[in-house]
C-alpha cells in the first residue's frame, strides 16, 4: 500500500519489500507531479524558468543523494537520469498542452461551421 508515513519511517518497517503495484503507483505519483509542474512552467513559454527548474532539481538531486555516499558513477548515473526524466517529463507536459490547444481549436472551428439541421 502507498503510504508516506512507512516511507518516513526508521528500520524494519521503512525497509519492507514493495508490491509490484506500489512501485508502479509511485513511479505514477511521480510522472503525473513532474509533468503537473513543468505543464506550469511551460505555460509561461519561458525558457529561463525552465532551465532554472532543470538546474534547481539537479541541485536537490546532489542534496538528495549525498547523504547515501553514492560512488561519483552512481551519482552521476543519478544526475542523468535526472536529466532523461526531466526532458521526457518536459516532452510529454508539451505534448498535453498542444493536444489541449488542438482540441480547443478543433472545438472553435466546430462551433463556427454552421450546423445542418
Amino acid at each position: 500500500m502507498l503510504i508516506m508515513d512507512r516511507d518516513c519511517k526508521r528500520g524494519g518497517e521503512r525497509f519492507a519489500i514493495p508490491t509490484q503495484g506500489e512501485v508502479q503507483g509511485k513511479l505514477i505519483v511521480l510522472e503525473v507531479v513532474a509533468i503537473t509542474c513543468l505543464r506550469e512552467v511551460l505555460a509561461s513559454k519561458n525558457a529561463f524558468a525552465v532551465a532554472a527548474l532543470k538546474k534547481k532539481v539537479l541541485r536537490a538531486m546532489k542534496e538528495q543523494c549525498a547523504p547515501f555516499g553514492l560512488s561519483s558513477e552512481d551519482e552521476k548515473a543519478v544526475l542523468e537520469y535526472a536529466c532523461e526524466f526531466f526532458e521526457e517529463a518536459s516532452k510529454e507536459a508539451a505534448r498535453q498542452a498542444a493536444t489541449k490547444v488542438a482540441a480547443k481549436s478543433a472545438g472553435t472551428a466546430r462551433s463556427r461551421t454552421p450546423g445542418h439541421g
